[in-house]
């Protein structure tokens, strides 16, 4: 694939525990597009949410190689990772993170400290991102005074301040009831097709797989079936 963003290759992950070796991924090849939109799914231990871990620069593989944009994710050095995932990957995941000590608005602005723009700056992209998300009156609320919708609604937004090229997803409505979490998919689907970005997500809801225009399946570690378009069509 020509336009490819994430390219894995042989990919296998083994977890060590004293003598004991699990092997969790078993030679995985896998392809994304600069704007595919993927879901992963699977039963429990298939390595779902180890794959993404992998493909988002968590997780380093045992064997094999990710490349980001051509580039070996791994032998890139952990400084220059970290600034991968601040810069260009978003993370959101089933339960939310947030600092809870800190208001909504804050919590979305601090990727952008981080990298060093002004609070001016970053409180006004922040400031547009929530009210987007529709929260512009909950931005100087704490995490204990949101509902659990409007919580993982503040953790899409800090995803998204920093513009990433792609946005990495396990189990984001797992935690949302079903009204919920269908708001927050068509959010996330909507906002990957206007921002062309990138988006895998893992999920155990079959409902919510298929809304996207790509799928695969994960057996005991293995991708054991590519479904849909995988051009980085729009999804449903």
């Amino acid at each position: 694939m020509a336009d490819a963003l994430i390219r894995a290759e042989g990919v296998r992950k083994v977890y060590r525990m004293d003598s004991v070796e699990t092997e969790v991924l078993r030679g995985v090849d896998l392809t994304i597009g600069r704007r595919g939109v993927m879901a992963i799914v699977g039963a429990s231990g298939a390595g779902k949410s180890t794959l993404l871990h992998v493909l988002s620069s968590l997780d380093p593989p045992t064997a094999g190689r990710v490349l980001f944009e051509g580039r070996d994710l791994y032998a890139m050095g952990e400084e220059a990772l970290a600034g991968l995932r601040n810069d260009t990957f978003g993370f959101i995941f089933q339960f939310h993170h947030l600092m809870p000590e800190f208001t909504a608005l804050e919590n979305v602005l601090m990727p952008l400290l981080i990298r060093g723009e002004s609070k001016t700056q970053a409180q006004k992209k922040s400031l547009e991102l929530l009210e987007n998300l529709g929260l512009k009156d909950r931005t100087h609320h704490r995490p204990t005074e949101l509902s659990g919708g409007e919580q993982q609604r503040v953790a899409v937004a800090r995803a998204l301040v920093t513009s990433p090229k792609a946005l990495f997803a396990d189990e984001p409505t797992g935690n949302l009831d079903p009204e919920n979490g269908e708001r927050l998919m068509d959010l996330l689907l909507s906002i990957t097709r206007e921002r062309e970005m990138a988006l895998v997500m893992v999920t155990h809801n079959a409902a919510i797989a298929d809304r996207f225009p790509e799928k695969i399946r994960m057996v005991n570690g293995r991708v054991v079936e590519r479904s849909g378009d995988r051009s980085g069509g729009e999804a449903a």
